[in-house]
């Protein structure tokens, strides 16, 4: 059993080592870092949205000015940051649909 595995990772690592010499085309490495970097600033608006929302009922919950004011400077600067965010996303999210339309993976 032991020589099977062998012989199919000696395969699987032929099979591999013919792949690549070819390499991957410039347009497609292109297209996975553009998709990388959508997904990453997604991402990020999600977490400043969920840090809102949490704020935003943990003052519920509290009911006090102290976590009133918590709220209003969260959103505040959060809606900053998202502004930025989403400057870059929507352009890259617009990129990528487009490219993957035109690449062919």
């Amino acid at each position: 059993m032991a020589e099977a595995e062998s012989g199919e990772t000696d395969a699987v690592t032929a099979a591999g080592n013919g792949s690549e010499s070819g390499g991957v085309a410039p347009s497609a490495r292109a297209l996975g870092y553009l998709r990388g970097a959508t997904y990453a600033l997604g991402t990020l608006l999600v977490l400043a949205l969920l840090t809102v929302g949490t704020v935003g009922i943990i003052a519920e919950i509290k009911g006090t000015w102290h976590w009133a004011i918590h709220l209003e400077s969260t959103v505040s600067y959060l809606g900053v940051f998202v502004a930025g965010v989403l400057a870059l996303l929507l352009p890259a999210a617009t990129l990528l649909v487009i490219a993957r339309r035109v690449v062919d993976e």
